[in-house]
């Protein structure tokens, strides 16, 4: 847990003109290679906070609106915040067919509070960019009584741990602060730790979790892509990204046919006001 909020604090306690422009450069890579939510976690989602087309959704950092199309073809009404220019056109571009959606260029935090406006406040693999100390009661000022805050997560696509080994290989020698695997009991604990800062923050109430874990198959390009929308690869110096993933590429090609088999755990936290 204490990692975690180490973690956690990391992202948030960057500047907030770093943080609107982090994902700039990887922004097309990111609409195109990050997966989207499995449409039975967005079900248990509708089911569980009684969305409709009558519910107000606020959506903090929607990005290329990765999550916003799913809950805006159910009708609802919806306010979301981008504060990366690259990620709010592309949002505006996916979200075309879609009236009810507004999205609006800033930051969660820059944001004029609309005091008990929304029946849900959601967040896709963004909160933890938000301070908790700022996250927590904005969202909840933001609801109406016994709203829903509703945080989504895709936790990082992983290859099996025998493909981890050999990928390893080269980590080890051309990027070895990279090194690393989650397997899925590290991830479900990571994921537990996110539910009880909910509960800890004092805003919410009666939490309700759930998970889903997805197979997925990537070209040896569509990971490349992949990988760069992931923050350790976005700073990684551009000399070294160039030789990392031409010898990944490599030894995808060599070992696996050019292709790997993935999985991820995408997983939500419901809590009431």
């Amino acid at each position: 847990m204490e990692d975690l909020k180490q973690t956690i604090i990391s992202y948030s306690s960057r500047d907030l003109e770093q943080r609107k422009n982090w994902y700039s450069p990887a922004a097309e890579a990111y609409n195109k290679a990050r997966p989207r939510y499995p449409e039975d976690l967005i079900h248990q989602v509708v089911e569980i906070a009684q969305l409709s087309t009558d519910s107000k959704i606020l959506e903090v950092g929607c990005g290329p609106a990765t999550a916003t199309v799913a809950f805006a073809q159910l009708g609802c009404s919806m306010v979301c915040l981008e504060p990366n220019p690259n990620f709010f056109q592309l949002a505006q571009q996916n979200c075309q067919l879609y009236p009810n959606v507004e999205i609006q260029n800033t930051s969660f935090e820059e944001w004029t509070l609309e005091v008990e406006k929304f029946d849900i406040v959601l967040a896709a693999t963004s909160f933890h960019w938000i301070s908790p100390e700022v996250g927590y009661p904005k969202a909840a000022n933001a609801l109406k009584e016994n709203g829903y805050l509703i945080l989504l997560w895709n936790k990082e696509l992983q290859p099996c741990y025998e493909v981890y080994q050999s990928l390893s290989e080269v980590y080890q020698v051309y990027a070895p602060t990279l090194n690393r695997y989650e397997d899925q009991k590290t991830q479900e604990n990571i994921l537990r730790g996110l539910g009880k800062m909910v509960i800890d923050s004092g805003q919410f109430k009666d939490l309700i979790s759930g998970q889903v874990t997805s197979e997925v198959s990537y070209t040896v390009d569509e990971y490349l892509m992949l990988l760069n929308t992931y923050s350790p690869y976005i700073k990684l110096e551009p000399h070294s990204k160039e030789v990392l993933f031409s010898e990944l590429k490599n030894r995808i090609e060599d070992d696996f046919e050019g292709s790997l088999h993935l999985s991820y755990i995408s997983a939500f936290h419901i809590a009431k006001k």
